[in-house]
């Protein structure tokens, strides 16, 4: 696969952390493979995961595919350039067609990046999974790698607003891969949350910037400000009712 666009976007990427003074914590990246395919699952706390993300692989030389949602391959100039780094629409309501398009990314060799949770984390701990990413990995026979990103959601996520001040630190733990199999989906995704869960509690302990007291950015369990898993529950069903009511009053509009 030719790759014009992606080489110089992560020169560009990397020249922007310096920038910013950025520091970087990364453990673990031997476990991304040097060749063939794998599927890379990470956690989702902030917008801008998927520009960090793909820096786990940086090491093995290897360049991350992500699947992301088609919103932004509709934008004027987001979607030319998600296309240009061969990263995956995913259409919630043709989800065939790109659960296709990640096998046969993952059979020709590629690294795909998957974020499991499918949405936001507001409770900055590790949400219910979807089962999808350990039935693409048993379908095309390839390992599952787990990646834990945090310092991510201190610049942009949800109900904050945005925070690209100097000298923050940005970890990455990638795990020991998983070979589901696909016997058994369900339980081969709790086996992964159970996994990514204990990589969060590992990196929050081994942060350099600490946990400071009552942090927005910091989970409950963690004496931080962010909503309790509950809380962030109720939030996430607010925010849904309020979409499909402005989905609603749009088409009633258009009619």
């Amino acid at each position: 696969m030719r790759d014009l666009t992606y080489p110089p976007i992560v020169v560009a990427a990397k020249t922007a952390f310096r920038l910013l003074g950025q520091k970087f914590v990364i453990t673990g990246a031997e476990h991304i493979p040097r060749t063939g395919g794998a599927l890379v699952a990470y956690n989702h706390i902030g917008y801008v995961d998927f520009i960090y993300g793909g820096l786990a692989a940086q090491p093995s030389k290897r360049l991350v595919r992500f699947m992301a949602k088609r919103e932004i391959f509709d934008h004027p100039v987001g979607g030319p350039l998600m296309r240009s780094l061969h990263h995956i629409e995913v259409d919630r309501a043709e989800g065939l067609a790109s659960y296709q398009a990640a096998i046969d990314m993952l059979r020709a060799g590629e690294v795909v990046g998957i974020f499991p949770e499918a949405t936001i984390s507001r409770s900055m701990e590790i949400k219910e999974l979807k089962t999808g990413a350990v039935r693409l990995a048993a379908e095309a026979g390839v390992p599952l790698v787990p990646v834990v990103m945090w310092g991510t959601q201190r610049m942009l996520t949800k109900d904050h607003e945005k925070d690209f001040s100097r000298g923050k630190t940005i970890a990455l733990t990638v795990g020991e891969p998983l070979h589901p199999d696909g016997t058994d989906p369900a339980g081969e995704t709790a086996a992964l949350r159970s996994r990514m869960q204990e990589m969060l509690a590992d990196t929050i302990e081994a942060y350099p910037d600490g946990r400071p007291p009552g942090a927005w950015w910091l989970p409950a369990s963690y004496g931080g400000g962010a909503p309790t898993p509950d809380e962030a529950l109720r939030l996430d069903a607010e925010e849904k009712r309020e979409r499909a009511r402005r989905r609603a009053e749009k088409r009633a509009k258009k009619g």
